[in-house]
């Protein structure tokens, strides 16, 4: 219950719209924190499988690089990844979901991954790369993703405290503080009926 307030018809009307206030803001985040949940759920999954891709692609490319020290002389291995001429730039997005701002990763490639001649090298390494190569796209989905699902669960974590907030204790406050000053005012008005009728008795008398 509020404390330090007036007993007036004044104050109860103020309260009587900051009761219709919190009414409606609880039920705008409540809708918010749905909507936040259902595309919390959609993102999450979207990551399962795409982590679960990512990391057989990743599995696979080290099996193959192991495969390739073993054939290939560590000196010439070496020498074959040393310079290489694929750039690759990551260009960062925002889009918003519910208010809340997400990333969206965009990359953009030049030249080939298999930088070096054929004669010294493996298959397995030739393998190897290109593994690499295509599991690094999904990488990059997969931080965007996780990025966005991270943002969207601190927004919900906060949405429900402030739901909470008005459900389980302003809303709660403001009806008990009206109920007071309502028999507040109900006393006061009995109160003073009871006056005007002994004063009427007097005059009467």
């Amino acid at each position: 219950m509020l404390t330090n307030v007036n007993a007036t018809r004044m104050e109860l009307l103020q309260l009587r719209r900051r009761v219709a206030l919190a009414g409606r803001g609880h039920y705008l985040l409540s809708e918010k924190r749905d909507e936040i949940s259902r595309n919390l759920l959609k993102i999450a999954k979207e990551i399962q499988p795409l982590r679960k891709e990512v990391l057989s692609q990743l599995r696979g490319a080290f099996g193959r690089f192991i495969l390739a020290q073993g054939i290939t002389e560590p000196e010439e291995a070496k020498a074959a990844l040393e310079v290489p001429v694929k750039q690759v730039r990551l260009a960062v997005n925002f889009a918003r979901i519910m208010n809340v701002k997400v990333p969206q990763l965009k990359s953009e490639t030049e030249g080939q991954v298999i930088c070096y001649g054929f004669a010294s090298t493996s298959g397995e390494l030739d393998i190897a790369l290109m593994q690499l190569e295509k599991a690094f796209d999904g990488l990059i989905k997969l931080a965007e993703k996780e990025k966005q699902a991270y943002l969207l669960a601190v927004e919900l974590q906060m949405t429900r405290r402030r739901v909470n907030v008005l459900e389980h204790i302003v809303i709660p406050n403001l009806h008990e503080t009206i109920r007071f000053i309502f028999d507040k005012l109900t006393e006061i008005e009995r109160d003073n009926i009871t006056r005007l009728m002994k004063i009427t008795d007097i005059i009467r008398a």
